[in-house]
């Protein structure tokens, strides 16, 4: 289902430079009812292997929703407070979300997204936190 993608996927912590991650992956891009997807298979080095990672993209509003070995649904709109439940294979976490930015520019052929929000996990101190995500369709 839809076209073939490289989606890589960037974060990084503002007070810990040495943690940013990025994820290259090959996968799908497709849109449905007025909404962007991309999905990937996530790797050993993300540390969430046998997991599926959908971004299901709208105009101003973005939600990442992971299926498999780690289930989340975590959902980033402008200045909104998302709170859900991160399921791993060592337990279940309450993840705070406070999106502070959210830049979206996709279309048929894909495109860049920009977030930027505070992450707490169940209590800790919230990490101010950037996501980057990059979409080629090939």
């Amino acid at each position: 289902m839809g076209i073939k993608a490289i989606i890589s996927v960037a974060s990084k912590q503002k007070d810990n430079e040495n943690d940013a991650i990025e994820i290259v992956s090959k996968g799908n891009f497709y849109k449905k009812e007025n909404c962007y997807y991309a999905v990937y298979e996530e790797t050993e080095l993300s540390g969430m292997a046998g997991t599926t990672t959908t971004i299901k993209i709208k105009p101003d509003e973005l939600s990442l929703i992971r299926k498999g070995t780690t289930e989340a649904r975590v959902n980033f709109k402008e200045n909104k407070k998302d709170i859900s439940m991160y399921n791993t294979p060592y337990g279940t976490l309450e993840l705070l979300v406070q999106t502070k930015k959210v830049s979206i520019d996709v279309n048929d052929n894909g495109g860049k997204i920009e977030i930027n929000y505070d992450m707490g996990l169940a209590g800790q101190k919230p990490l101010n936190t950037s996501l980057n995500i990059d979409i080629k369709t090939i």
